[in-house]
């Protein structure tokens, strides 16, 4: 295992647009991976700040407040509460998920903006921007869809292509149109600020290409970007709802640009964190201690915004910590398209929360993480992976192991007897395990984390069919009561390995082992289960998975 020193650690992970369900895709995305990475962390003994949001400013919510009829307020009211149900079902254990709605926010946003026009990186510039006639708008980037003048997607949004990730300006799309009229918008002429995003072209290229450890599409797509060349881009819009400017120079109704006002929040989290412990400037041992780390978990549609354009801010603002890794992930697909609340593809969290147990759809999540290309995922395959996988490997270890234990010694863990050299080896493999889960989840490989710690539950599966004690029982109980003491050594360990992807069973399991969990994660060692401790109550850890009988 690692002998790394303990560090602060930011786990800062990408805000949802308050204005829909979320859906698989976004878990496998960014909060199921982040959630992993902290716990872990936790583990080791570092210092953990892990915060997040529900993004109220986004343009896609005042699209859905258009199309219903409401008020943004509305939208933002009624999915934040249901985004906080998610995380409580699934065990995302935040330290702060808040949302760009606050004071705080307000407050860091504007002071952001202010420093980086003192530092001579906002300038105003009068420019042409599409107005609806017909509803008598200037239309925010979402607000306009066309052809994607890169891939000739028809359906691109006016910020950005979904289909090959390229940001966009809305004058950019072919053949434009409004999503509030279908009507050909035209342009017209509005004052904003911009941002000097070009004066950072250099610094960005000397930045990325110093990345280590970085995954190959992240720092490829980005380095890709700013060899291409930074331009400058509107920092302000024509908008109410959002961040007031906090400057008068450009009269009412202009907001900050939520593009970059949102990525803000990865600085105001932690400020309403910590003023929430009553520790107002905690916050800066995450962010201007340099040995302090910071870790952004975002889909690929994320990375030009956390890769290049968020560090550039904080170039321009100075004095605060640059991101360590950007461990984006690619897609969860589903029959080959993106997963997208706002289209319609991918069954809403709720479907599978309502079917599966939530450490076996962590699981079976972790299991097809999409680190290096796109996963596709279907219902069937899920559960395929519970049942064949986690129930069959982990679930049915643990449960013979524990039961076996109650039938031949009632319940106390065995005094064991001289080890053999496969005795040795079983628990050498338990060490082993934790080690090799420690290395790939350090350099943020969760899926091979996953596999690996499965592996140590195979190899805890081997040795006890190898000995079987169900038939030493018969005539050797010295051997078989060291065959289940070995086997509850494997088991403890393995299960402090799995916790940071099964955080609710795991805490079970150290529980029944006698090594309950102090705090918010197990440390990482192999918990000692002392020979004549008496074992807890143990209910099999999972149910297998029948999605016919509750479709």
């Amino acid at each position: 295992m690692s002998d790394k020193q303990p560090k602060k650690v930011l786990v800062a992970v990408a805000w949802p647009y308050a204005q829909g369900p979320l859906h698989l895709g976004h878990i496998g995305g960014a909060y199921l991976p982040s959630d992993i990475y902290a716990r872990f962390r936790r583990s080791v003994g570092d210092d953990v700040l892990m915060v997040s949001g529900s993004d109220v400013h986004g343009t896609p919510i005042t699209v859905k407040a258009d199309e219903l009829g409401v008020t943004p307020r509305e939208i933002v009211d009624k999915y934040h509460p249901e985004f906080l149900t998610y995380w409580e079902d699934l065990e995302i254990d935040w330290d702060l998920f808040t949302t760009t709605g606050t004071d705080t926010h307000k407050r860091v946003v504007q002071d952001f903006f202010l420093k980086l026009l003192e530092n001579g990186y906002l300038y105003t510039e009068t420019s042409e921007q599409f107005f609806d006639e017909e509803a008598g708008r200037f239309l925010p980037d979402r607000y306009v869809e066309g052809t994607c003048p890169h891939c000739g997607f028809g359906d691109a949004r006016g910020d950005q292509c979904d289909n090959c990730g390229k940001t966009l300006d809305p004058v950019d799309l072919i053949d434009p149109r409004s999503k509030l009229s279908g009507t050909t918008p035209v342009l017209r002429e509005t004052e904003h600020y911009y941002w000097k995003l070009s004066a950072f072209n250099e610094p960005m290229l000397e930045w990325l290409t110093s990345r280590e450890g970085w995954r190959p599409h992240v720092v490829n797509f980005a380095v890709g970007m700013v060899d291409d060349g930074l331009h400058d881009r509107a920092f302000t819009r024509d908008l109410d709802w959002g961040i007031p400017i906090p400057v008068d120079d450009l009269g009412p109704g202009k907001s900050i640009y939520v593009w970059w006002e949102a990525v803000m929040g990865y600085l105001s989290a932690p400020q309403e964190w910590a003023e929430i412990q009553g520790t107002p400037d905690a916050w800066k041992d995450w962010w201007e201690d340099p040995e302090a780390e910071a870790y952004y978990f975002v889909g690929k549609d994320n990375i030009p915004f956390h890769a290049i354009y968020w560090p550039a801010l904080l170039m321009g603002y100075g004095g605060l910590n640059l991101p360590t890794d950007v461990p984006a992930n690619q897609y969860v697909t589903f029959g080959g398209a993106k997963a997208s609340k706002s289209r319609g593809v991918g069954r809403p969290l709720s479907w599978y929360l309502e079917r599966f147990e939530p450490d076996a759809l962590r699981y079976a999540l972790a299991q097809s993480l999409p680190e290096s290309n796109d996963s596709d995922i279907t219902d069937d395959e899920i559960a395929r992976r519970v049942n064949d996988e986690l129930v069959a490997t982990w679930g049915n270890l643990v449960n013979r192991v524990v039961s076996m234990t109650d039938r031949y010694f009632d319940g106390t863990v065995p005094q064991p007897g001289p080890l053999t050299d496969m005795d040795e080896a079983a628990m050498k493999a338990r060490m082993d395990t934790l080690g090799d889960v420690s290395d790939l989840i350090y350099n943020v490989k969760l899926r091979a984390g996953i596999a690996r710690a499965m592996t140590g539950a195979q190899e805890a599966n081997v040795y006890l069919n190898d000995l079987a004690p169900w038939t030493t029982s018969k005539t050797d109980m010295t051997r078989t009561g060291t065959t289940l003491w070995v086997a509850l050594q494997m088991i403890a360990a393995n299960a402090v390995a799995l916790s940071p992807y099964l955080p609710g069973t795991s805490r079970r399991v150290l529980e029944a082992l006698g090594s309950p969990i102090e705090g918010r994660a197990p440390r990482w060692e192999a918990p000692e289960v002392e020979a004549g401790s008496k074992l807890s109550e143990l209910a099999p850890l999972f149910a297998k998975v029948d999605l016919e009988a509750t479709t």
